[in-house]
């Protein structure tokens, strides 16, 4: 059964995406060397050049960028237009010794409406997004042992219900992996905010914005409906296997008919 989203959900799409990359990149050595991870080639295209056209096909039209290391590449790349997607800055300069959380909090201030947040190591599907143009979404799959990092419970309802760091730990149930995509209400932005001052003002900017999800998710300050990515392409480049992974996932063959299928109609 196909359903139409726009109706199902209402008229509250979102058209404001937050991306954060202002880290190192120093797992992709030597290839971030002289310029930010985002702007690693996989397959002739960077990853940023493809979640900006994911997120121009998709109609967002702001993206507010978070930058950090080596900030002009990404400036003298994508500029301040790129179609009718408006493109936006803010410079963390503590990038080196801060994490996610601070750069997430840095956007306290410039966006003032729901908006859906990525990591900017992600390459995927554009009609993945479908779901996560709605507030108050989390992308999840189900977690493989090739994947690592943060995983979630999710109950019948495909609410969020528990945050779990890492998987070294044996455990009973599904969990999902987290695959860095969340969108927000408004009013779920303005808790998040609330709940980032306090960390910031103690002095704890190091630690990683799902820190402060987790929390919240436990004091149901906050909540997530999960959206599935299990159908189609996606990944997280971290290292150069995962570059080698996703290239797999994304030939350049491709990339390569589908524009010629778009040259020809």
């Amino acid at each position: 059964m196909n359903i139409n989203l726009e109706n199902y959900y209402g008229s509250n799409r979102i058209t404001t995406a937050l991306l954060l990359a202002a880290g190192t990149g120093s797992r992709l050595l030597p290839l971030t060397k002289n310029s930010p991870k985002c702007l690693t080639l996989l397959n002739e295209t960077s990853i940023l050049e493809r979640l900006v056209n994911n997120l121009k096909k998709q109609g967002f039209k702001r993206l507010v960028i978070v930058t950090g290391y080596k900030k002009e590449c990404i400036m003298d790349l994508l500029g301040s237009k790129s179609q009718d997607l408006t493109i936006e800055y803010i410079n963390n300069p503590l990038y080196r010794t801060t994490n996610n959380i601070y750069s997430l909090w840095m956007a306290r201030n410039m966006i003032n409406e729901p908006f859906v947040l990525f990591e900017s190591d992600l390459v995927l599907t554009t009609s993945l997004l479908d779901e996560m143009v709605f507030p108050d979404k989390m992308a999840i799959a189900e977690m493989q042992p090739w994947l690592d990092g943060t995983t979630v419970s999710v109950n019948e309802m495909h609410r969020v219900t528990k945050f779990h760091k890492g998987t070294t730990d044996t455990y009973s149930g599904i969990r999902y992996k987290t695959v860095n995509i969340y969108s927000f209400s408004l009013s779920s932005w303005r808790a998040v905010i609330k709940r980032l001052n306090q960390y910031i003002s103690e002095g704890i900017v190091n630690c990683y914005y799902e820190t402060v999800f987790s929390e919240m998710i436990d004091d149901k300050s906050l909540t997530f409906e999960s959206v599935s990515f299990e159908h189609k392409p996606w990944y997280e480049i971290d290292t150069i296997f995962d570059l080698a992974e996703a290239e797999k996932l994304f030939p350049l063959k491709l990339i390569k008919w589908t524009e010629l299928e778009k040259a020809i109609a």
